[in-house]
């Protein structure tokens, strides 16, 4: 059995820095350029965007360098998705490419992390818990039978929404096809997400069982950690509501404080409407598009590639049909320009048609949409390329303009992404996790409207929350372990970091939670 290591582990890593960015090309409001200019264009006095790793982070990727096998959780928006991209870049160095294959348990999650779904990956065609079946039906698919003994570094994103009966059988069917009697087969794991999120859907009437809950959860990691340093929000009190509406509780503060953002007399137009149910999704966005009354643009994907997996792309954020007009409400859904916040997320309106050559095969018009954003920036879109991919390959390809309607999103389809202004409504909220993922995708409490909100809606399952007290005593234990032999290091430790943006030597102050301390208050450990 793998031994835990919890906590920080305080060893020395070498500085991680991105490759630089590209400055897009921002078309004046109002001053539109005749010449075709691209989001491509560059500058090459544009300074490199060097990120600064916590502590925390750095201890995960100091332990996925020594190849250990790692489980990474944290509270929404403490920059798990970030960490996962620099992990990849790693797992590449250490085995190649070729190797190293990244999942997710969703086809958004999947695409924004640019991999395929677990799924894909393990050559599921239909849910079965029957081992048996389960090999069988990998075994008679060629591509990933080899995926499977080749593979040296799995990494899974989302883990909350797999359930333990398919991480056992996975980890069983690597053991078995890899012919290795060693959890997973040997291979190395990267496992990311938050249980306190969306939780596994379950078949029929049967009792969700979390990935935390399989037989081979414990063995098959060397290291885990909860990273606490909040990246999303930096208000305090904000803080604390997420973290405790995260654990399904909350005080009569709390409550007072959220109905005060349902009283508000009308909600910002330019707030994007998250709703539980997709057919809410479609009728507001459907009618609000319908109410400018001006003439719509069909902007439809062309996807290439082999058929079983671009079924995959239909399950991505980018859709297969987008149609959009002057005043439309849109979001970018690919993230663009770092440096200059065009990121997944990013909302704006349309305020031009214009015409550009080459982009027929999406939009016979030729027409692509300029974009005014929330920011200010003023910018011409144009088509991305969305890919599939299986370990370093290519396998399916979407080609279409990164934008869809945003006058309302899904509570789902939106995991993942931060917003700066949206307008909840919880009416038809159900399950766990639910409000905390809405809740948590905004920066800031300024930009929150709430409807249909009560406080029996704020739930979170028994289960997860005991797997999180045991976790954060299990690390506290540790800490205190590390705080005796290293008492002088660790005393040195600063509590700011500095950021090496445009504005340099400016401290920003980190936001901590400590699930420890929080669940010592109340006696609950």
């Amino acid at each position: 059995m793998r031994l835990f290591n919890f906590g920080i582990v305080f060893s020395a890593y070498r500085n991680f820095s991105t490759k630089g960015f590209s400055k897009p090309f921002f078309v004046p409001y109002g001053k539109y350029k005749s010449k075709d200019k691209t989001t491509s264009t560059t500058t090459k006095t544009e300074r490199r965007l060097k990120i600064q790793w916590t502590e925390e982070q750095k201890s995960v990727l100091s332990s996925v360098s020594q190849g250990n096998s790692v489980f990474i959780t944290g509270a929404a928006g403490t920059g798990k998705t970030k960490l996962v991209g620099e992990i990849v870049k790693l797992l590449n160095k250490l085995h190649t490419p070729s190797k190293v294959f990244v999942t997710a348990s969703t086809g958004v999650a999947a695409i924004l992390i640019k991999g395929q779904t677990l799924h894909s990956f393990a050559g599921i065609r239909y849910h079965t818990d029957d081992p048996k079946i389960l090999y069988d039906s990998i075994m008679s698919r060629k591509g990933a039978y080899w995926r499977w003994r080749k593979v040296k570094a799995l990494v899974i994103d989302e883990i909350g929404m797999v359930d333990a009966r398919l991480f056992d059988n996975l980890e069983r069917v690597a053991r078995k096809l890899r012919g290795v009697d060693e959890t997973w087969g040997g291979i190395q794991l990267v496992v990311v997400g938050d249980f306190c999120q969306l939780p596994p859907i379950p078949d029929d009437d049967s009792v969700v069982k979390y990935a935390f809950e399989a037989d081979c959860w414990n063995e098959s990691f060397d290291f885990m950690i909860e990273l606490t340093k909040i990246l999303r929000q930096s208000d305090p009190r904000f803080i604390e509501l997420l973290q405790r509406i995260r654990m399904g509780e909350s005080n009569p503060e709390d409550l007072s404080f959220l109905k005060s953002y349902c009283s508000k007399k009308k909600s910002d137009l330019s707030a994007v409407q998250l709703f539980p149910r997709k057919k809410n999704v479609t009728k507001v966005n459907e009618e609000r598009l319908k109410s400018l009354q001006k003439s719509v643009v069909v902007y439809r994907a062309v996807d290439s590639g082999a058929k079983d997996r671009m079924r995959q792309l239909n399950q991505g954020i980018a859709p297969d049909e987008v149609s959009i007009c002057v005043g439309a409400r849109v979001m970018l859904v690919k993230n663009m320009h770092i440096q200059e916040g065009l990121v997944n997320g990013a909302t704006g309106t349309v305020v031009e048609l214009v015409k550009s050559v080459n982009v027929n095969d999406v939009c016979p018009d030729n027409l692509l949409p300029i974009v005014k954003f929330d920011s200010g920036k003023v910018l011409k879109i144009k088509p991305e390329e969305w890919h599939v991919m299986d370990g370093d390959k290519i396998v399916a390809t979407r080609k279409q303009i990164p934008l869809i309607l945003a006058w309302a999103l899904s509570i789902h389809k939106c995991q993942g992404m931060t917003l700066d202004k949206a307008c909840i409504n919880l009416s038809r909220a159900f399950g766990c996790g639910m409000v905390y993922t809405s809740l948590s995708r905004i920066r800031s409490a300024d930009g929150l409207h709430l409807s249909g909100f009560k406080a029996s809606k704020i739930l979170a399952d028994p289960k997860v929350s005991e797997f999180y007290r045991n976790f954060a005593l299990q690390r506290n234990n540790k800490d205190q372990d590390n705080t005796r032999t290293k008492s002088t290091e660790n005393s040195s430790s600063s509590s700011s970091i500095t950021c090496t943006s445009e504005k340099a030597g400016t401290t920003v102050k980190e936001r901590h939670f400590s699930l420890y301390e929080y669940l010592a208050k109340r006696s609950l450990l």
